[in-house]
């Protein structure tokens, strides 16, 4: 007679020989892209070393590099939720300027720090709430509105500075720019940005919220058929990006000290090209926070080199170009094949 081998209780699969080897289903879990990204980024720090040894791998160059990512970063956490969802935000860097000029108003500034984080806040959800009201309600494509934003957010912020850069004179803001209020050397800014890091990733794959994001983003008809509300769903969405925009502002306020019109250029480019080769769909449907904020961390670990290297901007844009072919092509190749 037959005997069937029946399957452990605790879940674990089993195999002819015994029960399947730790690391087997430990592999089997982990995520091939993300272990290539980091590949890719210890290789830029392998070159930073070998190429500027005693300045790459400096504290003050690394605390540096982890800064300027953050204010990127937590734009890329909003861009990588849109993403997911099927839609795109062109106007993540203008939204950053806007904020950033609207918080540093002389009559903000009398309000002291609390008035300037709360006002690139708002500035940023109203901004975020308009692009979700004209998509989710009002029909329009999110590169129309999305462009119309970015257009009407830098001339209101070129409006309200008439060309010039509103200097910083709250002490409380210009204190977290210092060396002495880094906990246990990491500058604030890095904890903002790996806060809102964790947060998003926790949203994204642990939440409600999170699950009718993918839905929509890879089918919003059969999202709608199963109860989703895509509208309301779009508009969230709009406004999460709207948020990480005005947070976005206030790291680069405390980071420059000041508020320009300029400020947040490119920004949207970035943030599309680090979610791109961390793994997030343009099509929407598939994404993660992990990728994204490797992505940003890669993207500014080249600029960083560049700049050790006195190398030319031009080639350095030529090189992010090439990377976002190559992670594009890669998506297509594992779309393919699985």
């Amino acid at each position: 007679m037959t005997q069937h081998m029946s399957p452990p209780r605790d879940g674990t699969p089993r195999t002819a020989a015994g029960p399947a080897p730790a690391w087997r289903s430990l592999a089997a879990r982990t995520d091939v892209r993300t272990l290539s990204l980091l590949g890719v980024l210890a290789a830029l720090i392998l070159i930073g070393s070998i190429t500027k040894p005693d300045q790459f791998l400096d504290t003050r160059n690394l605390q540096l590099v982890l800064t300027q990512a953050s204010v990127i970063g937590v734009v890329t956490v909003g861009m990588t939720f849109v993403i997911v969802s099927g839609g795109i935000d062109l106007s993540v860097g203008a939204i950053v300027a806007l904020a950033s000029v609207w918080a540093t108003t002389v009559a903000t500034q009398e309000y002291g720090f609390a008035g300037i984080l709360f006002t690139a806040v708002v500035v940023g959800v109203g901004c975020g709430l308009v692009n979700g009201v004209l998509i989710a309600y009002g029909g329009m494509v999110p590169f129309i509105a999305t462009l119309a934003m970015l257009a009407s957010a830098r001339g209101l912020a070129l409006e309200i500075t008439d060309g010039r850069t509103q200097i910083v004179t709250v002490q409380g803001i210009l204190d977290l720019g210092e060396r002495d209020s880094y906990v246990l050397g990491v500058p604030p800014l890095v904890l903002v940005f790996a806060a809102v890091t964790v947060i998003g990733w926790l949203v994204l794959n642990r939440t409600t919220f999170g699950r009718r994001t993918v839905a929509v983003g890879g089918n919003a008809e059969a999202a709608r058929l199963a109860g989703i509300d895509v509208r309301r769903q779009r508009l969230h969405l709009y406004l999460l990006s709207g948020l990480c925009c005005g947070i976005a502002a206030f790291l680069l306020i405390v980071l420059s000290g000041s508020g320009q019109n300029t400020n947040g250029n490119l920004y949207e480019l970035d943030a599309i090209a680090a979610a791109i080769i961390g793994g997030t769909l343009l099509s929407g449907g598939r994404g993660t926070i992990t990728g994204s904020v490797l992505g940003v961390l890669i993207f500014t670990t080249i600029t960083n080199i560049f700049a050790l290297n006195n190398l030319q901007s031009d080639v350095q844009q030529i090189a992010k170009g090439a990377i976002i072919v190559a992670a594009v092509l890669v998506q297509r190749r594992t779309a393919s094949t699985t």
